[in-house]
């Protein structure tokens, strides 16, 4: 039931701080972020909120900063929206992954093209 319960949760904070994030925050800093994913500590207290965003480094921290100068007006809307008793302490994490299934992919495509390269010279 427990898991359950917390799957849940994540499902609902996920939905409601995108839901935020792109419709009611209005800090040019906040450029195309996607929330990727919800980790929820055991206890609920807090929830590590996983952000992928488009563009540059410079970007990316801009747009960290801009989730993080807004974290508290976002935790006061969860709370709000999902009527929680203890609405979790938020902390974005920026999620690189798209990034580095990207590079795993160029380096399997050069490794393919390599091997197709040399089975003609043998």
């Amino acid at each position: 039931m427990n898991e359950q319960r917390s799957a849940r949760l994540q499902a609902a904070l996920l939905e409601e701080i995108s839901n935020i994030i792109h419709n009611e925050m209005k800090d040019p800093r906040v450029g195309f972020a996607s929330i990727t994913e919800v980790e929820l500590s055991p206890d609920y207290r807090q929830a590590k909120v996983f952000v992928s965003v488009l563009g540059d480094e410079g970007k990316k921290e801009s747009t960290l900063a801009g989730l993080n100068s807004a974290v508290g007006f976002i935790r006061t809307e969860v709370g709000r929206r999902i009527r929680l008793r203890y609405t979790p302490e938020i902390i974005f994490k920026l999620d690189n992954s798209i990034e580095r299934g990207a590079r795993i992919f160029e380096l399997l495509q050069k490794v393919e093209k390599n091997d197709k390269g040399e089975g003609n010279n043998g």
